[in-house]
């Protein structure tokens, strides 16, 4: 018998089982999908390495996270520099002095300040009760029509109005020429690609695909001690108290025959037309590598609706669905050898160094 079964051949599960391994328990990781690295997962495709479930960037301010990814993959310099095209006109992203630059004329950071100031001034709104309102507090007119507005609603399949203003406490404003979009001390992607680094997670440490533990949950549960559970809390209770609400991503992937698509590994298209949230071109995430070979390979994603059956990406962080999730979570809480785990595992939305930061905290509890 294993001391573990855990549930999810993704970054929770694959830290947990590592650390596990090396406090001397036996573990067995098992994975629904055919491959490990969960929605990490990245590929070879012409010779270029592609993120199938979409672009995944790690950034961290804990030195701790970055020294322990670093133990286990190389990564690159890349930094995060997405484009916004708004009906063909283009943006620098987050918003800094480039953008105000573009949107206004504006040369200095006083001017931009000054600028901000006027259309915030112009509509604001005390208390905001909407997405839109909160937006318009935070940047302004402009910048909320031509940058938020479109790409949110595209996200969210809800208008602005209806989005919670929660949702956006705060927007990055910098009055600097610095197109690095995020406030992180460490950024960068494997060399080798995302699966590699799960791969070397995983060395020596039993791992099934192609294994649904849902469909048959008594028989592999009577084959460890304790599991360690990362996939969707209502699925394991059978939406018993009702389905959580996510947001889904469906991806256009092809390869074109053709160096250099669009110059940036992500564009974002903030218009409503644009059917598509943004395209990523995967490539220009290989620093130093932007035109390798003749070909190229493009995803373009569309945001939807979660629908059974579908991967869920984001969840629906309003007052309804936290309601629900706190009445599952008290039913987890009563299991008492199972523990929950990750986004779908505790219906949170994790950047991958918070992932990796709550599975070492996981495992110290449960290890020592």
């Amino acid at each position: 018998m294993y001391d573990y079964l855990i549930v999810g051949a993704g970054l929770f599960g694959a830290v947990f089982a590592r650390e596990a391994t090396l406090a001397g328990k036996s573990c067995l990781v098992i994975d629904k999908r055919s491959h490990i690295a969960g929605n990490i997962y990245t590929e070879d495709v012409a010779g270029i390495p592609v993120h199938r479930y979409g672009a995944h960037i790690f950034h961290t301010n804990n030195k701790t996270v970055w020294d322990y990814v670093n133990r286990y993959a190389e990564f690159n310099r890349y930094t995060n520099s997405p484009v916004a095209n708004y009906k063909g006109e283009l943006y620098n992203l987050p918003f800094n002095m480039n953008t105000f630059n573009k949107m206004w004329g504006v040369i200095t950071p006083a001017e931009a300040e000054a600028k901000i100031r006027e259309q915030r001034a112009a509509h604001y709104t005390a208390e905001p009760k909407n997405l839109e309102e909160q937006a318009i507090n935070l940047v302004g007119v402009d910048i909320y029509e031509k940058l938020i507005k479109g790409y949110t609603e595209k996200q969210w399949g809800r208008p602005c109005t209806e989005l919670p203003a929660f949702i956006i406490q705060r927007l990055p404003v910098r009055l600097t020429f610095d197109n690095n979009y995020f406030n992180a001390l460490y950024q960068g992607i494997p060399t080798k690609g995302y699966t590699a680094l799960v791969a070397a997670l995983l060395d020596g440490i039993e791992v099934r695909t192609d294994t649904d533990y849902l469909a048959d949950k008594a028989a592999l549960d009577a084959l460890a001690q304790r599991v360690i559970y990362t996939g969707p809390i209502d699925a394991y209770f059978d939406y018993k108290l009702g389905a959580l609400q996510y947001r889904s991503v469906r991806f256009e992937t092809e390869t074109l025959d053709c160096p250099n698509y669009q110059g940036n590994a992500v564009i974002n298209y903030t218009d409503a037309e644009t059917p598509y949230t943004r395209i990523i071109e995967h490539k220009h995430f290989v620093f130093g590598s932007t035109e390798p070979g003749t070909q190229t390979v493009i995803s373009r994603e569309y945001s939807a609706e979660w629908q059974p059956g579908d991967e869920p990406y984001y969840p629906v962080n309003d007052a309804a669905n936290g309601a629900l999730y706190a009445r599952y979570k008290a039913l987890a809480d009563a299991e008492s050898r199972v523990v929950f785990g990750g986004r779908l595992g505790e219906y949170k939305y994790y950047d991958m160094d918070k992932v990796i930061e709550s599975a070492l905290a996981c495992a110290e509890k449960e290890l020592h």
